[in-house]
């Protein structure tokens, strides 16, 4: 031992365990008074923020909710979805925000396998919740959420109420002054998120306490988020947890402007009443804003910084962005890292560029988050680096913090995920002289479509499912729109016939709408000598 080993003992006065949720009791005890949410007609402050939350943690914990237990929510970009990611963990719990544009049959999956004890579910979609706590085996109590500020034009409706009771005679229930519930160790749990499964059922990630709360002060700096920040919740808070933006948007007092819908007309509305100066999304939320009728549009006089995360957006949009008073960051992550772990840090010389040649540096995903200790693209079987000549492809690879810590009841691929020591991401890549990473291609053949991740294995069962399909392979086919949509190719049994609208009614039955083919070619599909489709061809013949 050394001099410095000798009496320097951590103890409560100078080690806490972090959590993000000490970033909103600071937002609450030194701005009280400032608007923390805006939903409609409903202004809500920090100290109500603060206040309703503790609630929520005492009402879970008297309904016997402890350290440890899941309580789910599938609900849209409201109130209740903030609350819930503040007051289940403060009631030690851990959060599952269930994706709402799932089928029965995944949510109850999703249900069983994380045990849930409690669900929180908005009316919107109480139908399909309905059918999956029928399908599931546990049987949790269920809460539902009648949001007050459900649009009259709403282009969805209300389902039936399927709880014990309402959301907020929950809240009721709980102590506004309730003790919450520190974290015993950083590492417990906060947060599990599903992965779209590329094969058999999805995989259960395991967030920690740490990586939430070092993503507060990481994506302040990625996005330059200066004091009292105004963010428009066009990113589903389901997704990665909204990047971590629930937690993160009290780290400078900001205020979240909730969005149940992604319409042209309410953006621009937020962005010149409550002067949004951040957002996320998809490319397919900038092409709905720069595409938008001159009708729906509204002028702002601020700068905003608008983060994306997808495939590339096409220059166009970038152009149009860039026209309309937008600043773009291009992130790239995954469901493992808790969102976007890396952006693409624009240099100022870069704006004196060419327009190809800056093109081709905003299509680069960047470099590592400022709480990601290290990022690589390395050989997937030696593990040694690749050179950084821009062409050399090896796989994108994650250490740090912000890493899952993995995937629940799920050792063997855990294990795996995490071999020789890195997070091991599926995405191949090449890195530049400069450092900066680029995607090439994305092993497990995920589409990324308007944000979503689809699986091209999942839509190729259904389509195997039909009985005219004799061979299918799906694969992106890049979209101005979506970034990425899903193209089927099929070939069909000799004697079997099938229309294109046949098939895609027979997916539409059996999978997500998002998730089903947008195009179906049928053609001999191209193989091996042993049989397997070389999806290589396939991408090649996409325009």
């Amino acid at each position: 031992m050394g001099i410095y080993d000798e009496h320097l003992d951590r103890n409560s006065a100078n080690h806490q365990p972090l959590t993000p949720l000490t970033h909103l009791s600071r937002a609450a005890m030194i701005f009280p008074a400032h608007t923390a949410i805006v939903h409609g007609s409903l202004r809500r402050s920090y100290a109500d923020f603060y206040a309703r939350s503790r609630a929520l943690a005492s009402a879970l914990a008297k309904r016997g909710v402890g350290r440890g237990e899941t309580v789910a929510a599938m609900l849209s970009n409201t109130p209740a979805m903030l609350e819930a990611h503040h007051g289940v963990p403060m009631a030690g719990a851990v959060l599952l925000s269930i994706n709402t544009r799932l089928d029965a049959e995944i949510i109850a999956f999703q249900l069983d396998h994380s045990e849930a004890k409690i669900v929180i579910v908005d009316r919107e979609f109480s139908g399909v919740m309905a059918d999956a706590l029928k399908r599931a085996s546990v049987k949790p109590f269920v809460v539902d959420y009648d949001d007050p500020d459900f649009p009259a034009d709403a282009p969805a409706q209300k389902g039936p109420l399927i709880g014990a009771m309402e959301y907020e005679a929950l809240v009721a229930e709980g102590d506004r002054d309730f003790e919450w519930i520190m974290p015993k160790d950083e590492w417990d749990a906060i947060s599990l998120n599903y992965t779209s499964g590329t094969t058999g059922n999805p995989k259960g990630v395991v967030y920690h306490h740490r990586g939430a709360a070092l993503m507060g002060y990481a994506n302040v700096a990625a996005a330059q988020m200066g004091r009292h920040p105004v963010y428009l919740w066009t990113l589903p808070m389901f997704h990665c947890n909204g990047w971590c933006f629930p937690w993160t948007i009290s780290v400078q007092a900001g205020t979240h402007v909730c969005l149940r819908w992604v319409r042209a007309k309410a953006m621009y509305e937020a962005l010149a009443e409550h002067g949004v100066t951040h957002l996320c999304g998809a490319p397919i939320v900038m092409s709905t804003l720069i595409n938008a009728p001159d009708a729906e549009k509204r002028s702002f006089s601020q700068t905003v910084t608008f983060n994306t995360a997808a495939a590339p957006p096409p220059q166009s949009v970038l152009a149009g962005m860039r026209a309309s008073g937008f600043e773009v960051t291009h992130l790239y992550g995954l469901t493992e890292t808790y969102g976007p772990a890396v952006v693409n840090e624009w240099k100022d010389e870069w704006n004196a560029l060419a327009p190809p040649e800056r093109a081709a540096q905003t299509a680069r995903q960047g470099v590592r988050y400022v709480a990601l200790e290290d990022l690589r693209v390395l050989d997937p079987v030696t593990l040694e680096p690749v050179p950084a000549d821009g062409e050399t492809i090896g796989e994108v690879m994650f250490r740090g913090n912000i890493v899952m810590r993995g995937y629940l009841k799920n050792p063997a691929a855990t294990e795996e995920a995490f071999r020789g020591g890195w997070f091991h991401s599926g995405d191949l890549g090449v890195c530049h002289e400069d450092g900066y990473i680029e995607l090439k291609d994305r092993a497990k053949d995920i589409i990324i479509s308007g944000g979503e991740n689809i699986s091209s294995i999942e839509v190729e069962n259904a389509l195997y499912a039909h009985p005219a399909v004799a061979a299918a392979a799906v694969v992106a086919k890049p979209d101005e729109k979506w970034g990425e949509t899903p193209l089927a190719f099929v070939e069909l049994k000799p004697g079997r016939e099938a229309s294109a609208e046949e098939l895609l009614e027979h997916c539409r039955a059996r999978l997500a709408r998002f998730k089903c083919p947008k195009e179906i070619r049928f053609s001999d599909i191209p193989k091996t000598s042993t049989g397997k489709i070389q999806k290589y061809v396939l991408r090649r013949m996409t325009d």
